[in-house]
């Protein structure tokens, strides 16, 4: 059933002498980097022994407490974003020179972005991602989300999946609308979002990159088609309002709207589908709270924020130090690149109490890192926990008997930041 509580996989060596008192095989702790299936235990680990600990593996500190990574995320002039988007493996010669002919020359949204650059786009995405936008799209995220509970009712043997049958569509669905972009090219979208994510924080070799380069170039040109549209005819959606915007004066540029649109066609979807797929997996394996949410559906917002904390979809992001410095007593050179494991400080235990456990009526379960803090704190939170809410409330309602398969034993992708359960096998009552 549920896979947050697996054994921890057995240490490696390093030839580096970080984390361990023999220089020729030090500990990483149980800390295996791209291993999703249940990184919990080493994390405890980590934290327990070395909380920050230098990973040659992937060349970076990585640091496992709350108060740390909270302190490294609220200090964005000592520890720079600028590396958050870069690839954690260096591009190959082919799929540099297959990106350099396609023009791919998308740059972060935000999350990548400084000061005083980083201010300025916020503001003017701010203006255009407003909870006026939310409540226009919310009836369509409810009729989207009844449509294909009732298509998977219809369906005989009473079996489905959580993540094709409801979690794969309906953010897509949502961000696609609100910015703009015909909603029939949902598998498109996700193919392009799938190379992104390989790309960006996978471990892939050089000839597994060639066909995601390919892939990114085509997002990267019908992110600028999209703009260079809305310029001829600006619609009612978001893509317009900043098209507007720059047109009123606003000091962002095409490129720069290109950019916004390249990180939120990712990132709308992407975390907000693994956000609902971990909503079934983790209240289906704990019936019980489960059943207090079928009862009382007003528990249903804190319970999103509990599975938030509990396991969020983004379990690591990076920054990089831009002067000596330390953390929680290490020092840090200038140019050295930090992991953060946002997974790890969610069930810190000097800011959770009994944070191993799952509990929906945590009274502060809503200060979990899972968005990030600080001035990079995540613009679309609240379109995220708007659609697992209305997920949880229409399943809740017309699939009470929803359970877990008996047989389930679900895997996780491998990549340094994403926590994304490859399924969500399900069962239910005639």
């Amino acid at each position: 059933m549920s896979t947050d509580t697996t054994t921890a996989p057995t240490a490696t060596g390093c030839p580096f002498g970080h984390g361990g008192p023999d220089a020729a095989t030090p500990d990483h702790h149980g800390y295996e980097p791209f291993q999703m299936k249940d990184p919990f235990p080493a994390y405890a680990a980590l934290r327990e022994q070395e909380p920050i600990m230098f990973d040659e593996r992937i060349g970076y500190w990585v640091v496992s407490r709350y108060d740390d990574i909270k302190a490294v995320f609220d200090d964005w002039e000592t520890f720079s974003s600028e590396n958050a988007q870069a690839p954690v493996r260096s591009r190959g010669p082919q799929a540099t020179q297959i990106m350099k002919d396609g023009g791919f020359t998308a740059y972060s949204g935000l999350s990548a972005r400084i000061p005083p650059e980083h201010t300025r786009i916020r503001a003017i995405a701010q203006k255009a991602f407003t909870p006026r936008r939310y409540k226009a799209l919310e009836p369509d995220i409810r009729a989207n989300v009844v449509k294909r509970i009732e298509d998977l009712l219809a369906r005989p043997g009473r079996t489905g999946d959580m993540v094709p049958d409801l979690a794969y569509d309906i953010p897509t669905i949502t961000i696609l609308t609100l910015i703009g972009v015909d909603t029939g090219q949902i598998d498109t979208y996700k193919k392009w979002s799938d190379a992104r994510a390989a790309m960006t924080w996978g471990d892939l070799s050089d000839e597994e990159q060639i066909p995601h380069a390919h892939n990114l170039v085509d997002y990267w040109q019908e992110c600028q088609r999209l703009v260079a549209a809305a310029h001829e005819n600006p619609g009612d959606n978001l893509t317009g309002d900043l098209v507007r915007h720059q047109q009123e004066g606003g000091e962002i540029s095409d490129h720069e709207i290109a950019s916004l649109l390249y990180s939120l066609l990712f990132a709308g979807h992407e975390t907000t589908t693994t956000l609902i797929a971990n909503c079934f997996r983790v209240l289906l394996d704990h019936r019980e709270q489960w059943q207090q949410l079928i009862q009382e559906p007003k528990k249903i917002p804190a319970a999103v924020d509990e599975v938030l904390r509990y396991s969020g979809s983004i379990v690591g992001w990076r920054r990089k130090a831009t002067r000596d410095t330390e953390i929680g007593g290490q020092q840090i050179r200038e140019g050295e690149g930090v992991l953060l494991l946002m997974g790890s400080a969610n069930r810190d235990d000097s800011r959770f109490e009994d944070a191993e456990s799952f509990d929906i009526s945590r009274s502060n379960a809503r200060e979990h890192l899972s968005f990030g803090y600080g001035i990079h704190y995540c613009l679309g939170n609240m379109l995220a926990k708007l659609q697992a809410k209305i997920c949880l409330e229409e399943a809740t309602r017309l699939l009470p008997s929803l359970r877990l398969a008996e047989d389930a034993d679900i895997d996780f992708r491998e990549n340094l930041s994403f926590r994304v359960p490859v399924s969500v096998p399900v069962t239910w009552d005639a």
